[in-house]
């Protein structure tokens, strides 16, 4: 069986990433790329599809582990009634192959080792044929692909699983190097254990010292930074949701989606936390994944694309695998690629200006396409659409959906003035009041006076808070307050935030699940921007308790089981704690940095403030 979501941790090459377990078992990685079939998916039912367990033999008095200081190299110390020995993971930076490297290292006395691995291609259905070669290299192939694993140890088959047992002792180190190839290749060369960990010491710790000075949560945000770093996709600069697939929204439940690809909903807030951290090149990188992904007609701009910026992202699902703790069905690929979710207009606008601003783009990128992409949403953004929740039941007018759209022309006219950009600017701001108007007129609860999720209706909606943050109004407004304290009252639960009312889901789909976490980051931003700093403090304290012991977040909160839910790590949910984190410094504000772009130091011009009006 599975371990906990949060008795996890990652590793990875910046191509592809592995879980890790506290008890030694790697039980979910995807070869050759994040988005490829898994060859280790116990993470996903039992130990039969998949798992590669090292780990003492007898009772284990003490588990401890941790990364190296500013690194991917996670160490984990088994202390028995015989010894200590450490437990070294990691992915060496990508050569020719990828490469996962187990190191045991005996720390005192002596201790007894078992070796486990039930090697499985394609989600757990395919077993592989193994061939043990005359230097006693392993090598397992099925159909395109083959794996050699290489140690001094000596192992076995039995019952279909690689087994053996050894003892460590005190100042021994004994290796295990699992690499990857196409079959049709030779054999990968050896790598070796010792200059492997050395490298890829040296390029974590030299990636983290790029890093500005970050202030008082400095080692927090740098750890989740390089968990961005670990999910990026190196070849193209793609960042992944997560390097998982169909881990439960709610344990037993059916919110179970594939997050291995990369949402445009991330894009301005993934490039201000590069940038605000001094990471430039990756955000160079990600913006060019964008221009490429985007590049085409705007009439089939998707919400998300392949690591590769690939279209087509059928779902499918996995029949033969139960799901973690039988939370089924398990997916493969995303339906929701084909959706319309206006907000991605508005933010792939965004994130253009912000790369011209911040200085990882001329100020001519794009331009041609980005006008195009406004030709289209000059009638597009009149319709009805699927959301930021991707519903999969019927489109509606989404409040935060019209004040994307709002935000896209608002982010042209910006390019167009401060760049000297050419554009219809005289049209993009008649649009950009009639969108305004029509938000203000149809978005707001007269009785409450503040917004509401979709046109007409009475429900509430976390991505509410993002409108001070866009700059669609500002903070110190009326109906801003009022959609605050409402979302206080009505979407909090145990001190965390619902994306929405729990009971009320509007995508069709059974109601229960977790606290989104991004959204109660979101709710730090909104408190900073109304003045609430101890408020906003409080919370995000809060939020940083739930980070399990290596630094690491998932998609959402099971506050009544008091558990990590959904897929591990999520860049979204890092994402939201990198840019708290600035937003409750004193000098890096990103949420002010967004807002600002239509009410400079927060204060509404009159002739703006007459138009706002509903």
């Amino acid at each position: 069986m599975a371990s906990r979501i949060e008795d996890y941790a990652l590793i990875g090459d910046c191509e592809t990433a592995a879980l890790i377990g506290r008890d030694g078992s790697l039980d979910w990685l995807c070869w050759p790329r994040f988005d490829s079939d898994a060859c280790f998916a116990a993470l996903l039912g039992d130990e039969k599809n998949g798992r590669w367990r090292i780990a003492p033999k007898g009772e284990i008095l003490e588990t401890r582990r941790e990364y190296r200081k500013n690194t991917l190299i996670l160490e984990t110390t088994f202390e028995t009634e015989t010894g200590v020995a450490t437990l070294i993971d990691f992915m060496p930076k990508r050569g020719p192959n990828s490469d996962i490297v187990r190191m045991v290292v005996g720390r005192r006395g002596q201790v007894s080792m078992c070796f486990e691995m039930i090697m499985r291609f394609g989600y757990g259905a395919i077993v592989p044929w193994v061939t043990r070669l005359d230097d006693g290299t392993l090598r397992i192939i099925a159909g395109p692909d083959m794996v050699t694993l290489r140690s001094p140890i000596v192992t076995h088959g039995e019952n279909l699983t690689t087994v053996a047992n050894f003892t460590v002792r005190e100042g021994e180190t004994i290796p295990f190097v699992l690499t990857y190839a196409p079959s049709h290749e030779p054999l990968p060369q050896a790598v070796n254990a010792d200059r492997a960990l050395e490298s890829t010491e040296q390029f974590w710790t030299e990636w983290a010292a790029r890093c500005r000075p970050l202030g008082k949560w400095h080692d927090r945000i740098l750890r989740s930074l390089i968990t961005l770093k670990a999910l990026s996709y190196h070849p193209t600069g793609g960042i992944v949701a997560a390097p998982t697939t169909s881990l439960p929204e709610k344990i037993g439940g059916v919110r179970n989606w594939d997050y291995r690809y990369c949402w445009l909903r991330d894009a301005t807030l993934t490039l201000l936390a590069l940038m605000d951290a001094g990471y430039f090149e990756e955000a160079h990188a990600w913006r060019d994944w964008l221009s490429r992904a985007v590049a085409g007609s705007p009439s089939q701009l998707q919400i998300m694309y392949g690591i590769g910026g690939e279209r087509r992202l059928t779902e499918w699902e996995v029949d033969w695998l139960p799901g973690y703790e039988n939370s089924g069905p398990v997916r493969i690929g995303n339906a929701a690629y084909g959706q319309l979710q206006l907000d991605v207009y508005g933010e792939v606008m965004d994130a253009f200006h912000h790369a011209r601003r911040g200085g990882v783009a001329p100020k001519d990128s794009g331009w041609e396409i980005q006008k195009e992409i406004l030709a289209h949403l000059e009638t597009a953004w009149r319709r009805p659409d699927e959301g930021i929740w991707e519903v999969r039941s019927e489109p509606r007018h989404f409040v935060y959906s019209k004040a994307m759209a709002w935000a896209a022309f608002d982010r042209a006219i910006k390019s167009a003035e401060q760049f000297g950009l050419e554009g219809p600017v005289a049209r993009w701001k008649a649009l950009r009041e009639e969108i305004h108007r029509d938000v203000c007129r149809n978005g707001i609860d007269p009785q409450t006076g503040g917004f509401v999720q979709s046109y007409g209706s009475k429900e509430l909606d976390a991505s509410l808070l993002l409108l001070p943050v866009i700059g669609f109004l500002p903070p110190e407004d009326p109906r801003i307050r009022a959609t605050v304290e409402q979302i206080e009252t009505r979407l909090m639960v145990d001190g965390f935030l619902l994306r929405y009312d729990s009971q009320r889901a509007p995508d069709g789909l059974p109601p229960e699940e977790g606290a989104f976490l991004a959204c109660s980051f979101w709710l730090v931003d909104a408190y900073v921007l109304l003045g609430r700093r101890d408020d906003a403090e409080r919370l995000f304290e809060r939020l940083l308790g739930l980070c399990n012991d290596v630094g690491l977040l998932s998609e959402e909160y099971d506050w009544i089981e008091g558990r990590l839910v959904g897929n591990f790590p999520q860049a979204f949910s890092h994402v939201g704690l990198i840019n708290s984190a600035f937003n409750l410094d004193r000098v890096l504000q990103p949420a002010k940095q967004r807002s600002e772009q239509r009410f400079g130091n927060g204060t509404v011009h009159p002739e703006e403030a007459e138009a706002a009006q509903p």
